[in-house]
């Protein structure tokens, strides 16, 4: 047991070093920066969300999300609207460009989990995807 879990140890930092790689080379000539491309693909999958909400989902201040956001405005990719029910929130969502940049992102995640998945077979596709879910359950 302790031997797999050395292994299991390495291989995930193995994947998550070549995950990173790719996904820093993939965002490198768009002209923006990694969290700001995080941020457009939590607010493309969950819609407008408040900025606390956004904060503890990238795991991050929101300060330092306060930050980032006005870049994003100056950029054009979200705006900050008044949350309908609480006139103490702020809601940030997605542009029409910043909609097109999510699609565009998701597209490439999308083709590379084919890529990376071609050889498995449909039931090893659904106990990997039952696995992910369980160690993303975890954090």
């Amino acid at each position: 047991m302790k031997n797999h879990d050395d292994s299991l140890n390495h291989a995930m930092i193995e994947f998550y070093e070549k995950l990173s790689s790719w996904e820093m080379a993939v965002v490198k000539d768009k002209g923006f920066s990694l969290p700001q491309v995080h941020t457009v693909e939590i607010l493309g999958l969950n819609g407008p969300m408040r900025m606390k909400e956004l904060a503890q989902k990238i795991g991050i201040t929101t300060g330092t999300l306060t930050v980032q956001v006005d870049k994003m405005v100056d950029a054009g990719l979200v705006i900050r609207t008044p949350h309908a029910n609480d006139r103490r929130s702020i809601l940030v969502e997605l542009t029409d460009s910043g909609r097109s940049m999510f699609e565009e992102h998701d597209k490439l995640h999308m083709q590379l989990t084919q890529d990376l998945t071609v050889k498995f077979t449909e039931s090893e596709r659904i106990q990997l995807l039952d696995f992910f879910e369980r160690i993303n359950r975890e954090f």
